[in-house]
């Protein structure tokens, strides 16, 4: 089921009027279905998803990562099976989530902010697994590891963007960025060693 306004009204009487931030991550429930997920795949990066890629490196804190474009399904599930896959930056965004986690709580209750995570998360979880089902059909691939990998990743860029909305977080961090890149259609992979990988 998808997430949109209505669904927020569940919030109830402690709901969008207490907690204004709250009609940000509304908002941007409402656009998740219709963001061009996984439409580009495999395909070369442009320069904006470069820089892009870049500025989320350097706000994650390895500004020497170099942005790598990923060609193929098979290019992207080793990459995510890659025994060196960077754990510190894979820490790095953990510590960066539980931050958003903390600063959406000083704005909104706990309750309200998990009933709109949640429906933030249904509405991810639809819309991601529907577009990596149509972009492995279209390219004759069917690893279903992979496909849920992907999904996974989607959904939780979308947790951490309406963290950040909820919070009242400014376009410039680390998750903004990130999610910008889904939003162009590419599934960014993750680091390793000293590449950021862009499927």
């Amino acid at each position: 089921m998808s997430a949109d306004i209505k669904d927020l009204d569940d919030l109830g009487s402690s709901g969008l009027d207490d907690f204004p931030t709250l009609r940000a991550v509304a908002r941007f429930a409402r656009t998740v279905p219709h963001v061009s997920w996984f439409l580009r795949l495999g395909e070369p990066l442009t320069e904006e998803v470069r820089r892009i890629g870049d500025s989320y490196v350097h706000a994650l804190g390895f500004p020497d990562c170099a942005v790598a474009a990923v060609g193929d399904w098979e290019e992207a599930a080793a990459a995510t099976e890659d025994s060196g896959f960077d754990e510190p930056s894979w820490e790095a965004e953990e510590q960066l989530t539980a931050g958003l986690m903390d600063e959406a709580l000083v704005i909104v209750e706990r309750e309200e902010l998990t009933i709109a995570l949640t429906h933030v998360s249904a509405a991810a979880g639809d819309a991601a697994k529907l577009a990596i089902e149509e972009a492995a059909a279209r390219a004759g691939y069917s690893d279903r590891v992979l496909l849920d990998a992907a999904a996974g990743a989607a959904t939780k860029a979308c947790y951490q963007t309406a963290l950040l909305l909820a919070g009242g977080g400014d376009e410039d961090h680390a998750v903004a960025f990130k999610y910008r890149l889904f939003e162009s259609g590419h599934w960014p992979l993750g680091v390793i060693g000293s590449t950021f990988n862009i499927f």
